[in-house]
């Protein structure tokens, strides 16, 4: 699978930490930043959007994004047409999302959640399978 993984400054961490976690399940990456240190400002609804605009285009199948939060660059990504972020901190709700609402985009805190923590949320969101039936017929009401 190829995923798209972004972060404002208050998330390099954690997505390094992420990276290593997908490269090692066999996902391949595709990283639109913020690549500068974690002393620097960035604005999380750029990289939401450049992360989710992937997902769109077909370049990427998922997208996992991260900020402070979670909210805001989920916020973000849920403005554009198509995507389904669902901003987690545990993951019961991951898998949820998943099975229940076809979440093509992950959101996760950096603030809120430990390294070892998003793991676990990130591995029970690729785990999960879409089950469709009346899922699929709220998803199509969402989308309408």
């Amino acid at each position: 699978m190829k995923i798209a993984l972004a972060c404002d400054h208050t998330a390099i961490e954690l997505k390094t930490e992420l990276r290593k976690l997908l490269e090692k399940l066999g996902h391949e990456i595709e990283d639109v930043g913020f690549f500068g240190n974690g002393d620097e400002s960035s604005a999380y609804p750029i990289y939401g959007q450049l992360a989710a605009e992937k997902v769109i285009a077909g370049v990427c199948d998922r997208a996992i994004l991260l900020c402070g939060t979670g909210f805001g660059i989920s916020l973000a990504a849920n403005k554009l047409r198509g995507i389904r972020c669902v901003n987690c901190s545990e993951p019961y709700t991951a898998m949820l999302s998943r099975q229940h609402n076809n979440s093509n985009a992950l959101a996760l805190g950096a603030r809120v959640v430990g390294a070892e923590l998003a793991k676990m949320i990130v591995q029970a969101w690729l785990d999960a399978e879409f089950e469709g039936g009346r899922h699929a017929e709220r998803i199509k009401m969402i989308e309408d």
